[in-house]
């Protein structure tokens, strides 16, 4: 396995295509917009070095019988399943942000039981490719970028009848050799932290859309690949000259980008489907299923830190023992644990599929990601609720360290006589960072529409709710035929 400082080596060998801001980012790895998310990408290689979480961090391979991140282990069994949720909680309480390697671990074990099932009923080869290209990941402990989400245009109109057919990407040319593809992958987390993407369809497919029922895998600076970041709040502060406390968490944070194929050349031997519309919905399904597990597990590690930093900040205070503030803290906590004790239910619960690897039991898994549509929510209600208005109106670090103006930050801004005053500063930028600032996107939105907004979790549970059973029970208990 790669250590930490060979990973962030290997990431300077790339030639991405990036811009951001309107110019070319010509040094991706040491630009300061986009080092913190490498920092939180990095620490999933960091920790895998750490004895103490090896038993959480490591699996041995199914393929190859040989030690390997987590990241990219195959699950075997429930056990595997739970060690994920685990090892999640971990790395969001190391990083208070979105550490982005779920993505692809997810996409990976969705790609392998479908491939499996698609070459039993089609005859196809799509299998032994991806065991082909995983195996390649496994043993150069590759970071691997999962892309699914489409830009999607019409939302009323399938994707062969889009009016611009770019608006879901699709193969544009069959060639003896491979495909060419073209289109766009949107919200893409940990892209520029990944050596591979592993490209999934967004949505299941119907007759008509066999050129959008299309999955690969391709190096994240293929020919044809064009990135552009996303915008988040507060992410200039990053490169201000007193960026320490303002930033709010100068070390970690996450990143998206807009993944433009144009042309983009795939082999056949990195193709795990090509055409079969059948099996689209299925590998959309499970990957989905596999990701609002990992959010029982991501969120809540960050959500751990949330509640330390509003907890420290009422003490800082000198609130800390009000009955309504000890009330407000307890529901944080009762709402963190309740979306962990989801994401470890939906593990256990889990079952092999016809290729080996175990799958989550999906009705848990839509009901944790449901729950954490709203609970992260409340959490960030909460801790801005306790936080006070301090928290977005004390001046600028730079303010802070101006000898004119220091003096009067210092006196004015202190609580408890004990404390220091720059320390309550830096936990109230920490809770402004996660709940509005950088982190937010990884904490907030990514938690409503990450994996599937509300309402696709919604139909999901409709779908495996089985409310018959449950009528033919209440039947029986009441007596009716």
């Amino acid at each position: 396995m790669m250590t930490k400082e060979q990973y962030i080596e290997s990431l300077r060998k790339l030639h991405l295509k990036l811009y951001r801001f309107g110019k070319r980012v010509e040094n991706v790895v040491d630009d300061p917009i986009v080092r913190p998310s490498l920092n939180s990408f990095a620490t999933t290689y960091e920790l895998a070095e750490d004895p103490q979480y090896e038993d959480l961090m490591t699996a041995t391979s199914n393929l190859t019988g040989k030690k390997v991140n987590r990241f990219t282990h195959l699950h075997q069994s429930t056990d595997d399943l739970i060690k994920k949720v685990k090892m999640q909680r971990l790395l969001g309480q190391k990083t208070a942000a979105c550490f982005q390697r779920c993505v692809g671990m997810d996409a990976a074990n969705a790609v392998y039981s479908t491939t499996y099932e698609t070459d039993e009923a089609c005859g196809t080869k799509y299998h032994e490719n991806f065991k082909k290209f995983w195996t390649m990941v496994q043993d150069e402990d590759l970071a691997v970028d999962g892309a699914m989400t489409d830009v999607k245009g019409d939302r009323g109109l399938s994707p062969s009848k889009q009016a611009d057919p770019d608006l879901f990407l699709h193969v544009v040319e069959r060639t003896p050799d491979g495909v060419y593809v073209t289109g766009a992958k949107a919200h893409q987390t940990g892209y520029l932290n990944s050596h591979y993407v592993l490209v999934m369809p967004t949505i299941s497919m119907r007759e008509g859309d066999e050129d959008y029922a299309v999955s690969f895998a391709c190096p994240t600076d293929a020919e044809g690949i064009t990135l552009i970041l996303g915008r988040q709040s507060c992410d200039t502060r990053k490169t201000e000259e007193y960026n320490d406390i303002d930033v709010g968490n100068k070390q970690y944070g996450g990143h998206e980008v807009l993944v433009i194929f144009d042309r983009v050349f795939i082999p056949n031997d990195m193709i795990f489907l090509n055409g079969e519309t059948a099996f689209a919905g299925m590998m959309v399904e499970r990957f989905a299923g596999y990701h609002r597990q990992s959010y029982g597990g991501c969120k809540v590690g960050v959500g751990d830190v949330l509640i330390g930093a509003t907890q420290l900040a009422v003490e800082m205070a000198g609130c800390a023992k009000a009955s309504h503030v000890k009330d407000k803290i307890i529901e944080m906590t009762h709402l963190n644990e309740t979306l962990y004790a989801c994401g470890i239910a939906c593990s256990s619960q889990g079952a092999p599929t016809k290729s080996g690897n175990y799958l989550i039991d999906l009705l848990l898994a839509n009901v944790c990601k449901q729950n954490v549509t709203r609970f992260p929510y409340d959490i960030a209600r909460l801790a801005q609720d306790l936080a006070g208005g301090l928290m977005v109106t004390q001046p600028s670090e730079a303010d802070y360290r101006n000898p004119e103006t220091h003096d009067y930050i210092e006196k004015y801004l202190k609580g408890v006589a004990s404390v220091p005053t720059e320390d309550r500063m830096r936990v109230l930028r920490l809770i402004e960072n996660m709940t509005m600032g950088t982190a937010a996107v990884g904490y907030l939105p990514e938690s409503m529409h990450g994996a599937g907004s509300p309402q696709a979790q919604r139909i999901m549970i409709a779908r495996q709710g089985n409310i018959e059973m449950k009528k033919k029970l209440a039947k029986a208990i009441a007596r009716i035929d």
